[in-house]
């Protein structure tokens, strides 16, 4: 995949569980990346291997290779990588996952057989996989996943358009989170053959959301919950000092127009 090595680990390990959860149908609940760069004649890296758990069984390692072409030496390259892994994590057992999303049919082995050998990978051709079945999902990262299945019909722009709308108003207020799935979106697209600024389609609906006026109700909204929750603060510091007094709950209630349901739970320390 794509600018890879200067990406964050965080944004790799949300692809590892996302692809084995929502393309393998595997419950992982830990994920743990693990370096794999090969010194050959010729560098060879996986795109991505990680030590994974799941719900109700032992850890394996789980490696997932992203292709756009139809390689007839795939199979022979994929055996390779299993060796590497192997011997770099011996007695882990080993499942890998080729993900294929090129626009031609796919036309690749999934394994070798050959005389006194017999291997075998899962091989999963994403333009079998409708992306409405992924958006359809209450999940951010099914969305964004939705980016290498078929498009049925919808150009790409429509879909990304669409991804980052979803994308916007889940994490709205969120800067930095909205800012990791867009960045998985790019690192996702880059592996498939269109031209569709992400950037740029994401900074259009930010002005668009920005000229709305529910984004401005809300603002507003905003504002007035941070004064009433001020006030609210104010006078649990009044009735804090009136307590160190020696007031009763009800002196205290009628000089802060708290309930005295909250002034016994400030006594108990309760209340902050």
């Amino acid at each position: 995949m794509g600018d890879k090595d200067i990406l964050s680990k965080s944004i790799f390990k949300a692809l590892v569980r996302d692809f084995a959860t929502y393309l393998f149908h595997l419950p992982v609940v830990e994920v743990e990346l693990l370096e794999t760069a090969q010194q050959r004649v010729e560098e060879r890296r996986a795109d991505l291997v990680a030590k994974v758990a799941l719900a109700d069984g032992l850890p394996f390692i789980l490696h997932i290779e992203i292709q756009n072409d139809n390689l007839a030496v795939m199979p022979v390259r994929m055996l390779r990588y299993l060796t590497d892994i192997l011997l770099e994590n011996p007695g882990l057992p080993v499942r890998q996952y080729l993900v294929y999303i090129g626009k031609k049919p796919l036309g690749m082995a999934d394994g070798l057989n050959l005389p006194g050998l017999t291997y075998h990978y899962e091989l999963i051709d994403m333009y079998r996989v409708d992306a409405e079945s992924l958006l359809r999902q209450d999940a951010p990262d099914a969305w964004v996943l939705a980016i290498l299945c078929d498009f049925r019909g919808r150009t790409p722009r429509e879909l990304v358009h669409g991804i980052l709308e979803r994308l916007v108003r889940e994490f709205w207020g969120q800067p930095g989170k909205l800012r990791e799935y867009v960045r998985m979106l790019e690192i996702l697209g880059s592996n498939r053959d269109f031209e569709v600024d992400i950037e740029e389609e994401l900074e259009m609906l930010k002005i668009e959301y920005e000229k709305l006026p529910t984004y401005r109700m809300g603002l507003k909204k905003g504002e007035l919950i941070g004064v009433e929750k001020g006030v609210a603060q104010e006078k649990i510091a009044v009735a804090k000092n009136l307590l160190a007094m020696g007031l009763d709950d009800l002196q205290i209630a009628s000089a802060t127009e708290l309930q005295v349901a909250d002034i016994a739970r400030l006594r108990e320390n309760r209340l902050e």
